[in-house]
């Protein structure tokens, strides 16, 4: 990975989930920044304009597939946002395309793995909404 690090938003009310996420990335060079709540993601985004936001999908209050379109509206050009649950991936996969996520991930993809999925998919370009 090159010296610039990858800065990362995750969005997740599990505070260990949330940890454990935070832990992987950071020991694979990303930059992390946590949030608990699904409220004030937009701010954070537009604020922050990470490289990459990791939504929890079941979080209250407001799910991530409705955080991810009022936070993309915020975010600059190069945010991806990607739809992160222990759902069925099958069903995730539906919601992720649904609500326009850049991807999906499982809640089960931890260290090396979500490390290099992550690098993927902050290089892939963005598909415009429509296409």
């Amino acid at each position: 990975m090159s010296e610039l690090k990858i800065r990362v938003l995750i969005v997740d009310d599990d505070p260990d989930q949330l940890a454990l996420t935070e832990r992987s990335l950071t020991s694979y060079n990303f930059e992390v920044r946590t949030h608990r709540s699904s409220l004030g993601v937009s701010n954070l985004v537009r604020t922050t304009a990470p490289d990459l936001v990791l939504l929890d999908v079941n979080i209250p209050a407001l799910s991530g597939d409705k955080v991810l379109a009022l936070a993309r509206q915020q975010a600059p050009e190069h945010t991806r946002f990607v739809l992160y649950s222990a759902s069925d991936e099958s069903k995730l996969r539906a919601l992720a395309l649904a609500a326009g996520a850049d991807g999906y991930l499982s809640k089960s993809t931890q260290g090396a793995d979500l490390a290099r999925k992550l690098e993927r998919l902050h290089k892939r370009p963005r598909v415009a909404a429509g296409t």
